[in-house]
């Protein structure tokens, strides 16, 4: 959440960005559009500390963006409202923006039509048989991007552990 407000603004953006306009919620509110909804697997998934995760989603859910809602005793999941998936569009358009400047290896993530697989177009239609989609209409899928992404990731992991290696050792670490 940012520092400050925007009174002085007469803008509807920049009172939206006090709600959404912190990094972490937008990446919690992808993961809730794209069907993470409890708190351990949002935790899991995105890799945000606890009290941040936590005081994000109060803000969301005090906002009215998302719901809390019981699943077992004493264990919640948090659900889109009306409000919340008033976003679909923009968070969409993020994505897209997203996939044509920094996606160089492809797009990470596939947005799909439920009902014939065909992509989701900029204009949330479907680009094989033409249906206006809403959120309830999609699914995702890994892209072509993601695989490039997890081996730059895991050559980045190995790399670490072995400059760990040789810093409590002195010497590289065995292959």
């Amino acid at each position: 959440m940012l520092d400050r407000t925007y009174d002085s603004q007469a803008c509807s953006m920049a009172r939206s960005l006090e709600v959404v306009g912190e990094r972490w919620t937008l990446l919690i509110l992808r993961d809730i559009f794209l069907g993470v909804r409890k708190f351990e697997d949002l935790h899991r998934s995105l890799g945000v500390a606890r009290n941040i995760l936590q005081t994000r989603l109060e803000l969301l859910t005090k906002e009215g963006v998302v719901e809390k809602r019981p699943y077992q005793e004493g264990r919640y999941e948090y659900c889109l409202t009306s409000k919340g998936r008033e976003l679909w569009p923009a968070l969409m358009a993020l994505l897209r923006w997203g996939d044509r400047h920094y996606a160089p290896h492809g797009r990470p993530r596939l947005i799909k039509h439920r009902d014939c697989g065909g992509e989701v177009t900029e204009h949330l239609t479907c680009e094989k048989c033409g249906k206006s989609l809403t959120l309830q209409d999609v699914y995702w899928e890994w892209g072509p991007g993601a695989k490039e992404w997890e081996k730059q990731k895991r050559r980045r992991a190995r790399r670490s552990s072995t400059t760990k290696a040789k810093a409590v050792t002195g010497r590289k670490r065995a292959a």
